[in-house]
């Protein structure tokens, strides 16, 4: 209050700036007796000061607007550096003599430094410098270990870097396919030919058929920063926290842009928001508003990679066109594309054994596991025979015991995935493997749907109608 009374006291035809520091947590928290007060003085200050030659400016980490100053404030963000400001401070800061980074290590340099604020960009340069007394390509390392440290700090994302190439994907074909097919869609050379970046892509499918993997290759093999967003984290307790949380989202995906955004199970996060009683006063709606529009309208290329397992429970709004360019369904995998799995995690854990096995007789072995499934009886093959005494090799036959033990999530989700097949079936949406059978299973169930034969009573439950 002295400072505002400071301010009062200053004649109308002075010309001055009052910066004020340190305010957000009185204006969060406008109700409190002892923050109300100097709510209301702010509310009179700024209107007096439309008449006088003094501006009033707060400042903060975060835009918080008290409902009762929204009509006397105006809110500017300021973005993080951009690649030009980055090269600048980079030049600025470390002499030219110490400057040992040049042509494409630089443009790397630069490109790690992207979604770092002003001041940490130069504390990490000024580690270097008191470590080695120079800055090289081997800092770059550094700065994404320092990126990672700080996006984990906004409890928003989460940031990767992706070892895992299409090669560790078993079959989706067609996914796969997509995938290369816009590899350089986001160069300068794509963008001069006139070609729009790629917005997302909607992969839907039970748990462990490969939807989270895909996500890590798409940015593997795009060579893109791959930024994973907890949807449940957005939330926050305090009112117009969970917005400013989106706000500050975008704003670090954006800084980091070309990058690939990870959006895990969103089906968990905005599966009842149009219920009318959702019992959180509108946020998850206002949350939802904001991310929604902001898929569609930006500019910057963020791609959005989205994984649902009940897609049924997703607002209509969402699946639109606009929002992703394809939405592919990943079914269960076939014979041909179990082997290719087996061979795949084998190859990865015995390269030497490869030609041990029957991939064959594996997969037949194998009808309705998901590729999380077939993994995992790898691995339990490979605990029983390492805690034989001696321990030896895991064989074939350790791997058909595994799997004759295992109960696939398929046999106690059969509902779920005629329910998703037959969503697949009604929106069109591409098959994600090259299935001859699933297509035309697909396309003799839309008809049967289309005919009146077959309804999907529920997101959960599929079941013929009475008169079927």
């Amino acid at each position: 209050m002295p400072a505002l009374n400071r301010i009062g006291t200053i004649r109308e035809d002075e010309a001055v700036i009052c910066v004020l520091k340190d305010f957000n947590p009185t204006l969060r928290n406008p109700e409190r007796s002892d923050n109300y007060p100097v709510i209301r003085y702010l509310k009179t200050l700024a209107r007096q000061s439309r008449s006088s030659r003094k501006s009033i400016i707060l400042m903060g980490p975060e835009a918080v607007v008290p409902s009762d100053l929204r009509e006397e404030m105006v809110v500017c963000d300021f973005p993080l550096p951009s690649t030009s400001e980055i090269e600048r401070i980079i030049t600025s800061v470390i002499p030219p003599n110490l400057l040992q980074v040049s042509g494409l290590a630089l443009e790397q340099l630069i490109r790690a430094c992207q979604g770092l604020t002003r001041q940490r960009i130069e504390r990490i340069l000024a580690r270097a410098l008191a470590a080695k007394g120079k800055v090289s390509e081997g800092d770059i390392d550094l700065v994404l270990e320092e990126k990672k440290q700080y996006i984990r700090q906004t409890e928003i994302l989460e940031f990767y870097n992706p070892s895992e190439t299409l090669q560790n994907v078993g079959g989706l074909e067609n996914l796969k396919a997509w995938i290369r097919g816009r590899r350089n869609s986001f160069s300068v050379q794509a963008h001069a030919y006139g070609l729009p970046s790629p917005k997302g892509v909607l992969l839907v499918g039970i748990q462990g058929t490969g939807k989270s993997l895909c996500a890590k290759t798409i940015a593997r093999e795009w060579r893109m920063p791959l930024l994973k967003l907890d949807v449940g984290r957005l939330f926050g307790g305090i009112v117009g926290e969970s917005e400013s949380r989106v706000r500050q989202m975008i704003q670090i995906a954006e800084a980091m842009a070309p990058c690939v955004l990870w959006i895990d199970e969103l089906d968990k996060a905005f599966g009842g928001v149009n219920s009318e009683f959702s019992g959180d006063s509108g946020t998850s709606k206002r949350v939802f508003g904001s991310l929604i529009t902001w898929m569609q309208e930006k500019t910057k290329p963020v791609f959005i990679v989205a994984t649902a397992n009940n897609v049924r429970v997703l607002p209509a709004e969402l699946l639109r066109k606009g929002r992703f360019d394809e939405t592919f369904f990943v079914n269960l995998p076939n014979q041909r594309e179990r082997e290719e799995i087996f061979q795949v995690h084998i190859r990865r854990l015995r390269p030497n054994r490869v030609r041990d096995f029957s991939y064959t007789d594996l997969a037949m072995a194998t009808e309705d596991f998901s590729g999380a499934e077939i993994e995992q009886t790898i691995y339990d093959a490979m605990h029983m025979a390492f805690n034989q005494d001696p321990p030896r090799e895991f064989t074939q036959e350790d791997i058909l015991t595994a799997i004759q033990q295992t109960v696939p999530l398929a046999a106690i989700a059969r509902d779920q995935i005629q329910s998703l097949k037959a969503w697949a079936a009604e929106s069109g949406a591409r098959t994600a493997s090259q299935d001859q059978e699933l297509m035309q299973e697909l396309r003799d169930m839309a008809g049967r749907i289309n005919s009146g034969l077959l309804e999907v009573d529920s997101p959960s439950s599929f079941s013929p109608p009475p008169h079927a």
